[in-house]
């Protein structure tokens, strides 16, 4: 891979293009030959696309459904304006010249129906339409010049009792040629011909001519609204021949003429999409002598254009080129905020986003496309360099980005994205020196002024010494990058510590939200809550005694027994004693002695057992034989069963959901340390007795525990704190176990024949219990993957591991607020708070499904392959169809030309192939009547039929595949009539 070109500083924003609007045309048939896109309109809600076939499609914007269809005899829709202060209302010009305005009824739950149609312009090419900003008023121009006002009646309640009235056409002007624009803004209405401008008031009745020069051509002009706050007073833009735009202002004088001729010499800028990687020519072209056909207001301070080259923003104001990027063959645009909709002439309809570089690539890095994202930043590093990008783009997002890569692929790209992380340093000197002295621990974001806000304890802390105590020692990484994101410094937390010896509360802060994507960090730290409480009391000197003792617990607010401190920890623990508690002194001591060497003794077997397994599997005629590599595992797994069968085990995870982290955080309670305590002590009972009867009380335990499941509970997270070297290979020979279906370990009565409960359990319901009992050490995404490919037809396993991930995924504040809203607000909030790559997206998926059911699955497509059409299967294993549905818009979402291989690679196994057409030919079909004959046969042309899903089924059928595969095929269509 060749380094990425660098674009220069000017440039800070890109067109962006994250969704294809290729099924939606699938669904309308707005993709044949025969019907297509003629015209286009945005409002706040509707996407209005106007078809040859004299169909008006209106489409919601959010989730793109609650489609309305508009029927017109009147001939194909050539013109469309939606009002933009009512988006009950729509107008349609039509090729015969008819205009034809519908009321939607949206807010009764009507019919939509048409309350004026106009023939004034009836015979003539409609060249323009809009609307009034403020009354129910409707202008219209065509080709020979002439343009009228529609008047509507604005009282809906009138209109419910009485008859509707009718106000005839107002004829505004007749002009001497074509009109090419029309716009409206308080009062004034700007017409825009092939020679020259005009300004009409339309309340007065007065026209102006704007400027003397007259031009010949397409050329566009558009209000440019005033800042209310300031009082600016509306602008005026009239495009210019020579790449040239008159300033003008409310009053139709022109203020000055601005010049972009030479400004559009540089090289176009790429339009980011999901289809190609971005290009960019550093070449510097020649001037382009442009006129431009239309102007359009676009965003706050940004005026729109195109050619048949490509499309052109402005920011007339200082006179400069923002962006202009190569996209041909556009018939027309619209706008909305910062959204554009261009139909091209083909028919077809892009949809781009108008995104300062930052967002664009912060919206990619949420999607998991590391490699467009890392190319992005590249590609515009001096802008994200720049200081108002680095308070989204941090070093730490960037960093995560680049170990996402692969370096065999992408090592050009990574250097690259390492030059850029060296160059996050300040401007000067100063900003430097305050720089190196910032934790690397420490998070930051720049204010606009170039001002460092640290994040960490020192926020309202009264003294350097207290700014330096808890926090700066204890408080996470990840804790902090959650804060930065999240922007909580204005939270006011509760006070939770006593004073006069009292114990010390901590609880989990309710309001913390999460990254965007995971960053594995090795340690965890208490609640910010405690480090401002500590500030409060003045005790800093106290607090970093006992920081790194409390830092890896969160604990109840009765725990007495604290974990076993490191060498260097003892002498604070021997100072910290008489401070917190001076009465309590020898019993806690006394506790905590007794606790430290018998949970050494515990973990001590474990790590050994654990060492063993590894090293064994490194072992070629273990690996390779499966008999000996699951004896390794059963007997590695009688060892995790005995360290971690605790008395009060199950009463760990079954605590509230607040407690329960979704990045499965180390938690210790006080029942698990009286478990440790209670097991440590049967332990050394146990030891007194023969080996015979240890053997025969473990296998009792563990029978036991497989006769009475805790059903409703999950062990989601880790019952105490774990190294992350053991963590790992835990979660490794653990994972395997489920691969291997190793789920119970080998335990034989004491006349050596195993026990006849245990016999008669069936895989699935081990399964399940294993699955429950070890969730906190398993890798999700390779357990996900196994209970596909092993209990495919045992729905209660995926269901199990699904309800594990949701009481994982509970205390996240994205699960709690996916509580409400419709599926288009659910969908934007699981968009851009749940990273694509993330095992828990497949909860969030499920809960949506549970909600909404095939629109949900429809909406899937957006996470592939983060969610891959076999977790579809497993999710609506009761309802097939709904898989057809999902599998149809997922096909449908690539280009036509992309769909047979794109197919093609989900056929994976080659065996889904019929599995999916039997379920396509099987599912929306014609009646039976129509397909089979008596005898059984396919009627001739039966596949000509209205099938639901006839293109799903060509794409399977036209795919290559052996003679054997192809006679199956056959027979299932011949079997269902096709």
């Amino acid at each position: 891979m060749t380094f990425v070109p660098v674009i220069p500083e000017s440039y800070s924003h890109v067109l962006a293009e994250f969704d294809s609007l290729d099924p939606l045309f699938s669904a309308l048939r707005l993709d044949s030959s025969r019907l297509k896109c003629t015209s286009i309109a945005v409002s706040r809600k509707w996407l209005a696309l106007g078809s040859s076939g004299g169909g008006l499609n209106l489409i919601q914007k959010e989730g793109w459904k609650q489609r309305l269809f508009l029927s017109h005899k009147e001939g194909a829709i050539s013109q469309i304006a939606c009002c933009l202060h009512d988006d009950d209302y729509v107008a349609v010009a039509t090729s015969q010249g008819i205009i034809v305005v519908w009321e939607l009824n949206q807010e009764r739950r009507g019919k939509p129906e048409r309350i004026y149609v106009s023939s004034e312009h009836k015979g003539r090419k409609v060249t323009a339409i809009c609307w009034d900003t403020a009354i129910l008023r409707v202008f219209v121009g065509d080709h020979v010049g002439k343009v009228s006002a529609i008047k509507l009646n604005t009282s809906k309640q009138a209109k419910a009792a009485a008859a509707f009235v009718m106000f005839p056409v107002q004829t505004v002007t007749t002009i001497d040629s074509c009109i090419v624009q029309l716009d409206y803004l308080d009062g004034r209405l700007l017409v825009s011909s092939l020679t020259r401008s005009f300004l009409c008031d339309t309340e007065r009745e007065k026209f102006w001519k704007i400027g003397n020069k007259e031009r010949d051509g397409e050329y566009g002009a558009c209000f440019f609204p005033g800042r209310c706050s300031g009082g600016q007073q509306p602008l005026i833009y009239c495009a210019r021949p020579g790449s040239r735009m008159w300033e003008v202002n409310f009053d139709g004088e022109v203020l000055s003429t601005h010049q972009f001729k030479k400004l559009l010499s540089s090289p176009p800028l790429p339009v980011i999409n999901l289809r190609s990687e971005p290009q960019y020519d550093q070449t510097v072209g020649s001037s382009q002598s442009l006129s431009f056909p239309k102007l359009l207001h676009l965003s706050e301070h940004c005026v729109l254009t195109w050619t048949e080259r490509g499309i052109y923003i402005f920011i007339p104001q200082n006179v400069q080129v923002l962006l202009w990027s190569e996209i041909k063959n556009i018939q027309d645009v619209a706008v909305c905020k910062n959204e554009l909709f261009c139909l091209h002439l083909n028919g077809k309809v892009s949809h781009l986003s108008l995104l300062s570089v930052e967002r664009c690539v912060e919206h990619l890095l949420r999607r998991g496309l590391w490699n467009l994202a890392a190319r992005t930043c590249c590609l515009f590093q001096n802008s994200v360099i720049a200081s108002r990008a680095r308070k989204s783009l941090t070093i730490d997002k960037l960093e995560h980005l680049k170990s996402q890569l692969d370096p065999s692929s992408c090592s050009d790209l990574i250097s690259q994205l390492e030059e850029l992380i060296l160059k996050f340093e300040p401007l000067d000197s100063a900003c430097s020196s305050r720089r190196s002295s910032i934790s690397s621990h420490e998070s930051f974001s720049i204010l606009d002024s170039g001002i460092y806000r640290i994040i960490s304890s020192r926020r309202g802390s009264q003294s350097d010494e207290d700014s330096c105590s808890l926090q700066s020692q204890t408080l996470s990484e990840d804790e902090r990058l959650k804060e930065f994101t999240s922007h909580q410094d204005e939270d006011q937390p509760e006070q939770c510590c006593g004073s006069h010896g009292n114990e010390v509360t901590f609880e989990a802060d309710k309001n913390e939200s999460f990254l965007p994507f995971g960053i594995p960090l090795s340690f965890r730290s208490p609640s910010p809550l405690v480090s401002l409480q500590a500030v409060k009391e003045s005790v800093s000197s106290f607090v970093r005694k006992t920081t790194e003792k409390i830092g890896t617990l969160h604990t109840s607010p009765d725990l007495k027994v604290r974990p076993e401190p490191r060498d260097d920890e003892q002498s604070c623990e021997e100072d910290m004693s008489p401070v917190t508690c001076p009465k309590e002194e020898d019993t806690v001591g006394k506790k905590e002695l007794t606790s430290q060497l018998p949970k050494q003794d515990w973990f001590q077997e474990l790590k050994v057992a654990t060492t063993e397994a590894m090293t064994m599997l490194q072992d070629p005629l273990v690996l390779f034989e499966p008999k000996s590599l699951r004896m390794v595992l059963q007997e590695w797994l009688l060892q995790l069963e005995k360290t971690l069968a605790m008395k009060d085990f199950s009463g760990i995870s079954d605590t509230s959901n607040s407690s329960v982290k979704s990045d499965q955080d180390v938690v210790l309670l006080d029942e698990s340390i009286k478990g440790i305590l209670d097991d440590d002590s049967e332990k050394e009972k146990r030891d007194s007795l023969d080996n015979e009867e240890t053997v025969a009380q473990a296998e009792h335990e563990s029978v036991d525990s497989l006769r009475e499941p805790s059903d409703d509970i999950f062990q989601v997270c880790s019952p105490c704190v774990i190294a992350n070297g053991l963590r790992k290979d835990l979660a490794e020979l653990t994972t395997l176990c489920l691969e291997l279906n190793v789920l119970n370990s080998k335990i034989k009565c004491t006349n050596g024949h195993l026990d006849h409960a245990l016999q008669q359990c069936c895989p699935e319901i081990l399964a399940c219990q294993f699955l429950k009992k070890y969730f906190f050490l398993l890798d999700l995404k390779r357990a996900k993957e196994s209970i596909k490919l092993s209990y495919a037809s045992s729905p209660c396993v995926w269901d199990t591991f699904i309800e594990g991930l949701k009481e994982m995924a509970s205390s996240n504040p994205t699960y709690v607020a996916m509580e409400e809203g419709d599926l288009p607000t659910r969908l934007k909030l699981l968009d851009d708070s749940v990273p694509f790559d993330s095992p828990l997206l497949i909860a969030y998926a499920t809960r949506l499904y549970e909600k909404f059911g095939e629109s949900a699955l429809r909406s899937l497509i957006r996470f592939y392959p983060s969610i891959l059409p076999s977790d579809i299967i497993q999710l609506c294993h009761n309802h097939p169809a709904q898989f057809l549905a999902y599998l149809d818009s997922l096909v449908k979402s690539r280009p036509e030309d992309q769909r047979p291989s794109f197919l093609e690679s989900l056929l994976q196994p080659e065996s889904l192939r019929l599995d999916w057409l039997h379920l396509a030919v099987s599912h929306g079909a014609p009646p039976s009547t129509s397909t089979v004959d008596n005898e059984g046969y396919p009627r001739p042309h039966s596949h000509l039929l209205s099938w639901a899903y006839s293109q799903l089924i060509l794409h399977l059928i036209k795919l290559p595949a052996d003679f054997t595969t192809k006679e199956k095929m056959t027979d299932i269509c011949r079997s269902c009539g096709y």
